[in-house]
């Protein structure tokens, strides 16, 4: 168990947002940690769950949507059921925090949630303000909103300097998914 928990920022244009967040989550695991991982935005298939499934019960991944396009391609009627899709799991993460079910929350896509309004930046804040003393909640996305920026105590940028995409290279099996 963790003495002293923290609000974990990653961010930014570049690549390795989920990535860093996952391999914070597999080193607290492997230090008998219980991490919870919830995913957001995030309904295909990719290999991080399936190494993931191997580290269960100590890293568990949880997802609340259905598969589905990209958030500009979606119909009005398909963002009102993504909205109570992910009011659904940000109801989970509300109860793993009240009733201490992990050491470590990972919340994958929150500030893309936040940047397509689909839930509210203070109530994600309070949510924040909420968390035991003893919990760290990792947060991912790009855009994170400047109230989300004061409370969290660490607050990694991942920089694009260069990257592939730019040459034509589409995202690859087992790299970006």
């Amino acid at each position: 168990m963790l003495q002293k928990g923290c609000i974990q920022v990653y961010t930014g244009n570049g690549k390795g947002k989920t990535t860093a967040a996952v391999g914070q989550g597999v080193r607290a695991a492997g230090r008998g940690l219980k991490v919870y991982m919830v995913q957001f935005l995030k309904g295909s298939d990719s290999g991080e769950l399936h190494s993931l499934k191997k580290l269960e019960p100590d890293f568990k991944v949880f997802r609340f949507e259905r598969p589905r396009g990209f958030f500009w391609t979606l119909t009005d009627e398909e963002k009102l059921e993504l909205k109570k899709d992910i009011e659904k799991g940000f109801d989970f993460c509300k109860e793993v925090v009240k009733n201490k079910e992990c050491d470590v929350l990972i919340i994958d896509e929150m500030m893309g949630v936040l940047g397509n309004k689909l839930l509210e930046v203070n109530e994600v804040v309070e949510f924040l303000k909420s968390k035991p003393e003893n919990m760290e909640i990792i947060l991912t996305g790009r855009n994170v909103p400047e109230e989300i920026l004061e409370i969290a105590d660490l607050v990694t940028e991942m920089k694009d300097i260069k990257h592939y995409f730019n040459n034509g290279v589409p995202a690859r099996k087992g790299i970006e998914f």
